[in-house]
């Protein structure tokens, strides 16, 4: 549980060193939260297509803490606070980003437990910017906690759609669901996990699982978004197979808001990025990295 809950907000850090645990129970009393984005790249066109919201910390001794130095032990209760933090964060970030002159679509991770627990749509509605041009927001959900209850999960999902926000099904091949399940799921968008990305130029069992799942975007009409992209190879690869989006290191680091929206005033919205150098997309942008 731990591990999966490490895998939906971020990287994995261990515990920072010094006396003390920081947990999940004090980031939220002292308001340490912070919320960064990972950017995400159409892979035909190189333009941006969107950015994940990813949990961080802001410790006033420790510095930035990654999520895997406070979530583990953290409580049900104190889980549905982070996640109505975040929900509330990624509205009022996009009226931000905005101000600026920026619209990027944000993707946020939501455990099943808050699907069915808190008021999501409510709170969109109350929460949500007002602007026409709002593009919506996508909430991402790991297979393995959705398949149990598809019939509440499409109640919701139709909720949700009229708040002008979709589900995306994250993490996907990780879980147990069978391909004839992923008809009944109710998301607009497939996340394909990094094991199967990892490699998938030269291992033909990664090769092969990424070509049918992006086969099934083509055949349920669903966004297919790879994570965790590395290299350009890794790159190239998913193109030709007919993966629509990509979203790792190679292209860039999770950043604070203010840089995300430095970053994309530089690169207009919807502005095809210039084609990369030859030893990776590092000079893209300032501040990315290759291995970040």
């Amino acid at each position: 549980m731990l591990k999966a809950i490490r895998k939906l907000f971020g990287a994995e850090q261990k515990a920072p060193p010094g006396d003390g645990k920081v947990t999940l129970a004090d980031v939220l009393a002292n308001d340490w939260f912070d919320l960064w984005y990972q950017p995400k790249i159409e892979l035909k066109t190189s333009r941006f297509a969107g950015a994940e919201g990813l949990v961080r910390a802001r410790h006033p001794t420790r510095g930035m803490l990654a999520p895997g130095a406070f979530l583990p032990g953290a409580s049900e209760s104190d889980m549905l606070a982070l996640t109505e933090r975040v929900l509330v964060t990624a509205l009022h970030d996009w009226e931000d980003c905005a101000r600026h002159g920026v619209s990027v679509k944000f993707n946020i991770n939501t455990p099943v437990s808050a699907l069915m627990k808190l008021p999501l749509t409510q709170i969109v509605r109350e929460e949500r910017p007002k602007a026409a041009n709002w593009p919506g927001l996508v909430l991402e959900v790991t297979e393995d906690e959705i398949i149990h209850d598809l019939k509440s999960i499409n109640e919701i999902a139709a909720e949700l759609q009229e708040a002008h926000c979709s589900l995306a099904l994250d993490d996907f091949g990780a879980g147990y669901s069978s391909l004839a399940r992923v008809r009944e799921l109710p998301f607009s968008e497939l996340k394909i996990d990094r094991a199967y990305v990892m490699n998938c130029h030269t291992d033909k069992i990664n090769a092969g699982l990424c070509e049918v799942f992006c086969e099934l975007g083509k055949r349920f009409d669903l966004k297919i978004v790879a994570e965790g992209i590395e290299s350009m190879h890794e790159s190239h690869k998913l193109q030709a197979l007919g993966c629509h989006i990509g979203q790792g290191y190679l292209y860039a680091k999770p950043m604070p808001k203010s840089q995300l929206i430095g970053m994309m005033r530089r690169r207009l919205v919807g502005t095809p990025a210039p084609a990369p150098p030859r030893k990776g997309l590092a000079r893209l942008i300032p501040g990315l990295s290759a291995k970040g």
